[in-house]
């Protein structure tokens, strides 16, 4: 039987745009794990009412319930030592603890200054209300001045990567010679505005731009070929 994974959808039920479902789905296809995606949406707290909590992603394994990102994954390699690791051990654990702590803290809020305001017209419309209301508490102004000067703003994001440049020059992942879960939560960061903006965060030379393709393409195009508001 697959596991389920409850995955924050757009009103087009196939693009699946959250950052941290994203870094699930990458984790489950290192493991090898076969997984049955269910849409979920803003306004549907009641649909995890079972899980505890009203957030994605959940992941449903057989009798296990288990919410959050970072706990489905140290979960994934507990349940499943005999597939391949997401962490590599306590050090890679460690290691992955500060990359997942610097994305929120850093990488996701940057980002979400720079493309928050498109993700509103890619939802249903009885998820507007929610959304508008919560993002603009949240930022303390109407979503159009969040993203207001995107175009000259975004150079001071891209210069918030230069911690995964630099890395790149020694080594072709965040995780050494093979992709681990370090890699996974950069790229499903990074996953979250190419499905939902059609705003380029990054330029075509750089480098990270070319370690987001290498990560996109694993899995048989996993990310690459996920549904997109710009093919939509």
């Amino acid at each position: 039987m697959p596991i389920t994974l409850y995955e924050l959808a757009a009103a087009n039920p196939e693009i699946r745009f959250s950052p941290y479902c994203w870094r699930t789905r990458f984790a489950l296809a290192h493991k090898g794990l076969e997984v049955e995606g269910v849409p979920w949406h803003f306004t549907q707290p009641e649909r995890l009412a079972f899980s505890g909590q009203a957030k994605v992603p959940v992941l449903v394994d057989g009798e296990q319930v288990v919410s959050d990102s970072w706990e489905i994954a140290k979960y994934l390699d507990a349940a499943y030592p005999d597939r391949p690791s997401l962490f590599g051990g306590e050090a890679g654990l460690a290691h992955a603890a500060f990359i997942n702590a610097w994305a929120d803290g850093v990488l996701n809020p940057g980002i979400s200054r720079l493309i928050v305001a498109d993700i509103l017209p890619a939802l249903r419309p009885e998820d507007h209300g929610y959304f508008r209301q919560s993002r603009e508490r949240n930022f303390g102004m109407p979503l159009a001045d969040v993203i207001a000067g995107r175009e000259t703003r975004v150079e001071a994001w891209r210069q918030t990567l230069a911690p995964i440049r630099l890395t790149l020059r020694r080594q072709p992942w965040l995780g050494g010679d093979a992709p681990d879960y370090a890699d996974y939560i950069v790229l499903g960061s990074l996953q979250w505005p190419r499905c939902i903006s059609r705003f380029p965060l990054l330029e075509a030379d750089d480098p990270v731009a070319e370690y987001l393709a290498r990560g996109l393409a694993l899995f048989g195009g996993l990310g690459a070929n996920a549904p997109t508001v710009a093919a939509a």
